[in-house]
This record gives C-alpha cells, sequence and structure tokens, in this order.
C-alpha cells in the first residue's frame, strides 16, 4: 500500500493525482493524507483513486511566529502520531509527499515508522519542508536540476491531453493572458494595456483574468472600444484547449503551467507571483529563459516593449518553431510512470 500525502494548492495536488492514477494503473493502492483546510478535500474527499482519505487538523508552521508557530508545530507533531496508526492499519510501505504543509504530518509519521519516504520537489527551489526532510527521504524526485545526494532527475507528471494537443507552433496568430482562478491583477493590467497594439498586430487574444478581477477587467476593455474583439473569461477548469490553440502566453510561473506549456509547445512571456515562497516562480521561469524558452519579467519591471521585441524576434527566421519544438522536446510523457518505477525498484516488497 502506498501513501500519498501533500497538497493545499493545486500544483501540488495535481502531482497527487497523476501519482494516484499511476499507482492505480500498476495494479497497486494508495491512501490519502492531507489536511483539512486548502484544497485538500475538494480535490479528493470522494475521489475513487484513494482506498481511504484522511484529512488531518494540519497547518502551515514557516509564515507562522511566536504563539502560532508553536500551535502550528504541535498540531503537525499530533498529525504524526495519528498518522503512526494509519500506517499500521493500512500496512503502509512506503510514503510519498508532493510537497506542502500537507505533508508534515505523515512525512514525520514515515520517518518515526522507518517508513521508506519518497519526496516529489516540483519546483526549481525546495520549498521548506522539502528542504528538512531530503536528509531523511530515500529518494527525491524533479524536473528541474537539483544538488540533493538522492535525487532522481525525472519528467514531469503532465496530463496526457497536453502531449495529445502539442504542435510546433510556426507563427504567432493567437496569444493567450492566463490570470489564474483568482486572477493576477498585473498580468490584467498588463493584457490592458497591450491589447490594442496586439490587436493591431493581427493577433488574437484570449484573456483569462479569474473571477475577482473580471468586472473591471471587462469594463477597461468595453471603454477601449475592443470588448467585442477579446475572448474575455473568469476562469475555466478545461485549459487544455484554450493553450492548445494560442501560440504564445503570457503568465504566472507556477510548475505546472510551465510544464503544461512545454508538452504543448507554447513559448511563454513570465511574470513570476512575487509574493511566492523562497521566490520559486521567478526561478521557475529562470530554468527555462535561460534556454532561451521565454522571457522572464519581474511584475515591477513589466516593459511593453520587450515583449514586442520578443514578439518579432519569435517571428524571423524560423525562430519560434524553433523555441516550440526545443520546449515539446524537453519533457516526454509518463513522468508520474517514471516516478512509481523508480519507487517500486527500490522498496523490496514491490520490487520481488
Amino acid at each position: 500500500m502506498f501513501a500519498i500525502t501533500g497538497g493545499g494548492t493545486g500544483g501540488h495536488l495535481a502531482i497527487a493525482k497523476a501519482l494516484a492514477e499511476e499507482i492505480t494503473l500498476q495494479g497497486h493502492k494508495a491512501i490519502y493524507i492531507g489536511s483539512n483546510i486548502g484544497q485538500d478535500k475538494i480535490w479528493f474527499e470522494h475521489s475513487p483513486l484513494f482506498e481511504q482519505r484522511y484529512f488531518l487538523d494540519s497547518t502551515g508552521v514557516v509564515n507562522k511566529k511566536g504563539i502560532d508557530k508553536i500551535f502550528a508545530i504541535n498540531k503537525q507533531i499530533k498529525a504524526a502520531w495519528v498518522c503512526r496508526k494509519i500506517f499500521k492499519k493500512h500496512q503502509v510501505k512506503c510514503v510519498i509527499s508532493v510537497g506542502g504543509f500537507s505533508a508534515g504530518g505523515a512525512s514525520m509519521g514515515a520517518i518515526l515508522c522507518q517508513i521508506p519516504l519518497f519526496i516529489h520537489e516540483q519546483n526549481a527551489v525546495k520549498g521548506k519542508l522539502n528542504e528538512i526532510l531530503t536528509p531523511f527521504a530515500k529518494a527525491i524526485f524533479g524536473s528541474f536540476q537539483n544538488s540533493s545526494k538522492n535525487f532522481i532527475h525525472t519528467s514531469y507528471p503532465v496530463r496526457q491531453e497536453f502531449f495529445s494537443h502539442s504542435r510546433v507552433r510556426t507563427e504567432i496568430k493567437h496569444l493567450l493572458f492566463l490570470g489564474g482562478s483568482q486572477g493576477a491583477k498585473a498580468i490584467n493590467d498588463f493584457a490592458i494595456q497591450i491589447a490594442q497594439e496586439i490587436l493591431n498586430r493581427g493577433i488574437k487574444i484570449t484573456h483569462q483574468c479569474g473571477t475577482r478581477d473580471y468586472e473591471r477587467t471587462k469594463h477597461a476593455y468595453e471603454m477601449l472600444g475592443i470588448l467585442d474583439k477579446i475572448d474575455l473569461f473568469a476562469f475555466d477548469n478545461h485549459l487544455v484547449a484554450r493553450l492548445a490553440s494560442a501560440d504564445i502566453c503570457i503568465a504566472r510561473a507556477g510548475a505546472s503551467s510551465l510544464w503544461e506549456m512545454s508538452a504543448n509547445g507554447v513559448i511563454g512571456v513570465f511574470i513570476p507571483y512575487p509574493y511566492a515562497a523562497k521566490d520559486h516562480q521567478y526561478y521557475n521561469a529562470l530554468a527555462f529563459t535561460q534556454e532561451g524558452l521565454g522571457i522572464l519579467m519581474r511584475e515591477s519591471q513589466i516593459d511593453t516593449q520587450k515583449v514586442y521585441e520578443f514578439l518579432e524576434f519569435l517571428q524571423q527566421d524560423g525562430n519560434l518553431a524553433q523555441k516550440s519544438q526545443l520546449l515539446i522536446d524537453k519533457i516526454t510523457p509518463n513522468g508520474a510512470k517514471e516516478i512509481i518505477q523508480h519507487i517500486t525498484s527500490l522498496v523490496p516488497c514491490f520490487s520481488h
């Protein structure tokens, strides 16, 4: 029996889901251990992927101070003791942490019970919990470079549909702005600022602006007289088709978004979320842009001219097709399969 733990945000939970699907495909079973706050319950409370689902009373520690930090640590310790009983009940043979504060209790419980602990680090910079747990982990999986001795490089677990709709872009006909489900005001403001010029260049615009910023963004396009020329929407759970129709994307730099774009062959203009832990979105994007696969701008340093110049560069001498192909070559399907196969080869009860 596998135990998958971690979550809090969609990026972590998407990895948990991909791994659970692969575990099922390989004929094994899994339980899930998360938190009763965050998005864990929304994703997995009724998921048939798991034999059982546990949502413990835990919370983040890193951003807490004083007495709140002590209470948070105490909750994590209590969760670890609860997990010991869970592991015994289900005869858990290994624990996979996908990161986030939800993973704290089960990860510590695995160490206490001497159950092999495996970590998936989705970002270019290790999260605080993963940093603490690294010396105790049997292996750490990731798709960005990592200097840990027990690191194993694998492809990022991206849903097959992003590969299925993959294509090499040869010209820029369609630009997609992605602000996330909650919206990213800086990206929305930037879209409003350059929309007219983009349309003048004969490029179609699709813009996901988030639910909180929809009315303001809509009004801004109305004032510019171009609302009827913009495919504006608040949020869409099925972004594959929209990404597949785009030729370039202006977005944040969460790991899942970066690798989904890579699988699809879409080059990006990245504006990382400035308050991400350890500035990890910046370093995620940097790993791509240092290879010439997109451009990176701080939210406080958005430069319209830099974007126009990048568009012009891509439209010259087959540059767009070259970059798009390099992105596709950067990732292979079945990242989750690679990870589970590594684990089953490293844990004796699975390898025999």
